[in-house]
This record gives C-alpha cells, sequence and structure tokens, in this order.
C-alpha cells in the first residue's frame, strides 16, 4: 500500500492551489456547521463520513481542515488513483486496493495507527464509504463497512472516537458558475460500550447522509441559506462583470451629463 509521506511545505503550496481552484471555478463555497463540531475534543481522534459525488471532495476536506480545524488531515484514496497522483501521499493521503480484498486489513490497520498516534493536534481521517463516485440524488445510499471496522479497531486502542457526517452538493443558483455547498452534523461520540458492531454503525451512517443529504437539498431548494458561511468567494463570472461594466458606464453617462448642465 501507499502510505502517508507528509510534506508541510507541500501541504501549504496545496492549500494555496485548492482556494485558486475554488475560486476560478465556483462561484462561492458554503459551509453549514451545526452545534458541538468545532467544540470538539482535539484529544479525541475523528472520522469524517461524506457521499462521494464529484472529482473535487479531496480538494475541499484540505480547504476545511485549514479554515476550521487546524488537524492532522488523512484521507483514503484508490490504489490505482494514488498511484497516478502520488504527491496526494504529501498531504495526508494512502491507499486502499479494492481488487485485493486482503489488503483492506492492512488499510484498515494503519488507518487505526494514524488515528491513534501521539500527537498536538487531533488526528482526523477523510474517507468516502461509497467507494466510488455517485450522483448526489441517488437512492438507497451503499456504503462499504470499512469505515466502521476502523471505528472498531481504533476503539481497541483508545476509549473513545467522534464519527461526523459531512454532505456536499453542488447547484446553480443565480451565477453563471456553480456554488459548493458543505454540511457539518453534530458530532457522534462513540465508546466501546456503545459500539454495537461494524453492521449496526455502517447501516447508521448509510441512514445519516441520507437524511442529511435530503435536508441540504430541501435547504437549497427552499433558499433557506442563513446559517451558510461563505469560505472562498469565486471570481467575477461573465454575467458580473458584465453588470458591472454596464453600471460603470450608466455611472460616467451620468457624471458626464451632470457636468454639461453646470457648463450651461
Amino acid at each position: 500500500m501507499l502510505k502517508v509521506r507528509r510534506s508541510r511545505l507541500y501541504t501549504l503550496w496545496f492549500g494555496w492551489y485548492s482556494r485558486r481552484q475554488f475560486r476560478r471555478y465556483f462561484n462561492s463555497v458554503g459551509v453549514i456547521m451545526q452545534p458541538g463540531v468545532l467544540e470538539m475534543d482535539r484529544s479525541i481522534p475523528v472520522v469524517f463520513y461524506s457521499n462521494h459525488s464529484c472529482w473535487w471532495d479531496g480538494f475541499w476536506s484540505q480547504l476545511c481542515t485549514e479554515e476550521f480545524f487546524h488537524q492532522n488531515l488523512h484521507i483514503i484514496i484508490e490504489y490505482l488513483q494514488l498511484q497516478k497522483h502520488r504527491f496526494f501521499t504529501k498531504v495526508g493521503a494512502f491507499s486502499l486496493d479494492r481488487s485485493r480484498p486482503r489488503s483492506a486489513i492492512t488499510t484498515i490497520r494503519y488507518a487505526a495507527e494514524l488515528l491513534t498516534a501521539p500527537s498536538k493536534r487531533q488526528n482526523a481521517l477523510w474517507i468516502f464509504p461509497q467507494g466510488v463516485i455517485e450522483h448526489v440524488d441517488k437512492r438507497p445510499l451503499f456504503f462499504f463497512k470499512g469505515t466502521a471496522a476502523i471505528v472498531s479497531r481504533v476503539l481497541d486502542s483508545v476509549p473513545s472516537i467522534y464519527v461526523v457526517s459531512v454532505v456536499s452538493r453542488i447547484d446553480y443558483l443565480e451565477e453563471q458558475k456553480p456554488e459548493l455547498f458543505l454540511s457539518f452534523r453534530e458530532p457522534l461520540l462513540v465508546t466501546p460500550t456503545e459500539f454495537s458492531g461494524t453492521e449496526a454503525l455502517t447501516a447508521y451512517m448509510q441512514r445519516m447522509t441520507e437524511t442529511h443529504l435530503d435536508e441540504l437539498k430541501e435547504k437549497i431548494l427552499n433558499r433557506t441559506l442563513d446559517d451558510v458561511k461563505t469560505i472562498v468567494r469565486g471570481r467575477l463570472s461573465i454575467n458580473r462583470k458584465t453588470e458591472a461594466f454596464r453600471e460603470l458606464r450608466q455611472l460616467v453617462k451620468m457624471k458626464m451629463g451632470i457636468k454639461s448642465r453646470s457648463n450651461s
């Protein structure tokens, strides 16, 4: 498997590059954060699990880590993809080879080691249990059991771990460029006494993600977006540039009219 080869310098560069790309391709990136997410005990590891609906998922996990959490970010990427783009290992990525079922055990063990390693920062794993990119409105969702297996193995070493539902949706609203919406649900603290097994936790995460996605969709449809915090504002799109040019031209005409009247 391909393991993490973290580089502080490269992580800084990738953070700058990600923001630049979001400003280029999106009108905005907005985040909804429920109570408790930012108040997590940083000595307890956390798994952020999310739907996998677009190519951008790995990028916004890095963006949110920088903006809100300042954690030790780790993310699982398919072996073949990570082999092509090994630079992601420098920002916390490691591989999972689904073509070799036995390798999953190695990946689960390695993920648990990363989450329980001594650190001044909170150890975090971002994972997409669907395993493949699927349409955001596909129902029902299917989650592999690997995420729950990682939680189970972590609980063999530490007394608790957070699991946090995060969902993403890209939608076009009033602008030429799309909006990226990210929503975080309140953390669930899992302990050995409350852990009911990998199948039960996997089923819980599937239901939570489906409900969470439906809630976000409704908020966007109804434009109830007062609790959205914009963390990246995109560059002006063509329609905004056109509107700005028209306003400037009208202002110039107005000033020229005032000046001609005063001269007469």
